[in-house]
């Protein structure tokens, strides 16, 4: 509990970016009732008896590593350990429950995995492949909905899993066996408390998606005549995953070891990962909460849809939602029919996917050809919100440290960005792991910005992380997948796309515009290589910075929203540097050394660099009003003599 509050206290200062009730599940206390059950549930705690306390203290602390890795503290979770171990251990029924599953698993696994060793024993392990990893998939949908989740992770798991395995996994996202009507509707009406001809007037006979957890239905409501779309919990699931869960971590104690050394951490830790992740997932009281947050997100952006929630008609088991009338993003021919931009719409879905990364944090952990579609208006529209991940400031700030290390060739710090992102353990040496980030990365972006792909990259990260103990974590294996996944639909769409081409102008508008001070210091780091100033880069920066706000502005989505004015978008014009310029100055005025290097950069060579500043300024001389920037520079100048007048008065009175 103490590291928990610690935690949260440093999160004030230093999470400024992220959004504390954007992620409101977590992080919400509403009432002072919530605190006296928090301060209440800690003193039973305290209360307990000392053997307890042992055995919980190895799951307490497999918590509390998640929470630091995250840099988010989860004052209330729907998963630990201990509330796992007291829902499957509440009666004798229950414990017999228990015991013929674990012989169930444990048959049918070991079966699995004799068979893996006679293959190893008469050296065929290698030909059998695609018929072992069938047989895998197989066995996990048989064996249940737990398992085929398990099954779903594994698929982005390099660290735990080989590669071929994983892409026979990666079937188990979209194809899984339905269940009945009849029950379905029978839990959407005890849901919901009404019969379902009172609320829709009607309803798809056949499911419209079928995964792990739940299925979806289509209808439309009888009151308004909207269509809507009806995603309902599979029967029985709650009890069937707690019971999974704690033998999978009872399980996984046996394989600490054995994942200490291969992986850097405990095997219960990557248990706990995914049954927090899963108990998430069951709740669609959540999912509703993770819909309203994208929304809040996006909503000044005109190229993004994300379905509107019907919170009424809504449960725990059941989500009633707005249906959204798109076109699967693996029918490029059906999406050309319509007459969609191709390009614009690949430009808008990998800037919509980058600003859930880099920019709020949160972001949709499963974004497979069934979760996005194509509106016929050029927008990228998302479905399917009960897998999403946040990142914490600090972690949005390091992934873009490991952008600018990269770009500065700089592979001990992207080795020591590895470690603050808890790939690796803390104290882990990182020197054997650098060569073979600098053998990935050269062969990688050697190839020029036209050939690179992630799915190169990351078919060379899979290697090295089933070579060295680096363990990804949950969220970042979301992220891996996230990418992948949407590059792949870029890869269908047009065979020939660039992703970089794309992500680029993104990333460079966003260091040149972003107000954020710790992106205002990266910017410093990518126009600084072994304190020379490289001039080509920022011409480089502003063009493709440019670059991504004509291809916004020229985009059909939102030229069908200006048309309409329905709403105020916030769509930006031209690249607008005045904030950057502010802030330059600034920096320039009360910043000793960055003043220096500037004035450095100016005269290096025994010369006058006025040909590569002329240059630069006429890269931006249309985009920025003169009178207004420098409007905005005076408006600033008596804050920022007084920060220098405070600053040399420091340094005066420093002086010994």
């Amino acid at each position: 509990m103490e590291v928990c509050m610690a935690t949260t206290s440093r999160l004030h200062s230093d999470i400024g970016g992220l959004n504390w009730n954007r992620n409101r599940r977590h992080h919400r206390l509403k009432t002072p009732s919530a605190l006296f059950t928090l301060s209440k549930a800690s003193s039973n705690a305290t209360t307990s008896s000392a053997l307890l306390q042992e055995k919980s203290s190895s799951s307490s602390s497999a918590m509390e590593q998640l929470d630091i890795e995250r840099g988010v503290c989860v004052p209330f979770r729907k998963y630990t350990p201990e509330t796992v171990r007291n829902k499957v251990l509440e009666s004798r029924g229950a414990i017999l429950s228990l015991i013929n599953r674990g012989v169930e698993i444990v048959w049918n696994l070991g079966l699995y995995w004799s068979a893996l060793t006679y293959d190893c024993f008469v050296g065929r392990d290698e030909e059998v492949v695609p018929y072992r990893a069938r047989q895998l998939r197989n066995l996990l949908c048989d064996l249940g909905p737990s398992f085929i989740k398990a099954g779903q992770v594994l698929a982005n798991r390099p660290d735990i899993i080989r590669e071929d395995y994983m892409n026979e996994l990666c079937i188990l996202q979209d194809d899984v066996p339905p269940f009945p009507n009849q029950v379905a509707f029978a839990i959407i009406e005890d849901e919901l408390g009404q019969p379902l001809e009172k609320i829709f007037s009607k309803i798809s006979p056949q499911t419209i998606a079928a995964a792990s957890l739940g299925q979806v239905y289509r209808a439309t409501l009888r009151e308004t005549g909207e269509d809507v779309a009806i995603k309902v919990q599979r029967p029985g699931i709650e009890p069937i995953i707690y019971r999974d869960l704690f033998l999978f971590r009872t399980l996984a104690s046996f394989l600490n070891g054995i994942s200490l050394q291969k992986l850097g951490c405990n095997a219960e830790l990557i248990v706990d990962e995914f049954g927090e992740k899963l108990l998430e997932e069951l709740d669609y009281t959540l999912e509703a909460r993770n819909i309203e947050d994208f929304l809040e997100n996006f909503k000044s952006d005109p190229t993004v849809k994300i379905p509107q929630v019907y919170k009424k008609l809504s449960g725990s088991r059941v989500l009633v939602m707005e249906w959204i009338d798109g076109i699967r993003c693996t029918n490029p021919q059906a999406i050309k029919e319509a007459g969609i931009d191709v390009n614009g719409f690949l430009t808008v879905g990998v800037s919509a996917a980058l600003r859930q990364l880099l920019e709020f944090g949160l972001f949709h952990g499963d974004p497979h050809p069934g979760n996005i579609f194509a509106m016929r208006d050029g927008r990228i529209a998302y479905v399917d919100f009960g897998n999403v991940a946040v990142l914490s400031q600090q972690n949005k700030q390091i992934l873009i440290d490991a952008v600018v290390h990269a770009v500065n060739e700089d592979y001990v710090e992207m080795a020591n960005d590895f470690t603050r992102l808890g790939f690796l353990a803390s104290g882990t040496d990182v020197s054997p792991i650098i060569p073979a980030l600098e053998a990935i990365w050269q062969n990688s972006s050697g190839k020029g910005l036209s050939d690179f792909n992630f799915r190169s990259v990351t078919g060379k990260f899979n290697q090295l992380v089933y070579q060295y103990p680096i363990r990804i974590p949950e969220r970042f294996s979301l992220v891996i997948r996230s990418l992948l996944t949407q590059e792949g639909i870029c890869f269908t769409l047009k065979p020939d796309f660039k992703f970089l081409e794309v992500a680029y102008p993104y990333v460079a508008k966003r260091l040149l515009t972003d107000p954020n001070p710790a992106l205002r210091e990266r910017l410093i780091q990518v126009l600084f290589k072994d304190g020379v100033f490289q001039w080509k880069r920022l011409e480089n920066l502003i063009v493709l910075a440019k670059e991504n706000v004509a291809k916004m502005n020229n985009n059909p989505a939102l030229q069908v929203k200006n048309k309409q004015n329905s709403r105020d978008w916030q769509v930006q014009k031209k690249l607008d540097l005045t904030d950057t310029i502010k802030d330059g100055a600034r920096t320039f005025l009360i910043d000793a050394g960055i003043r220096r290097q500037l004035i450095m950069a100016l005269t290096e060579d025994s010369r006058l660099h006025i040909q590569e500043l002329f240059d630069a300024y006429r890269l931006v001389e249309d985009d920025i009003d003169i009178p207004s920037v420098a409007l905005e520079v005076l408006r600033d100048l008596p804050d920022a003599i007084r920060d220098f007048m405070l600053t040399w008065s420091d340094s005066v009175l420093s002086d010994p």
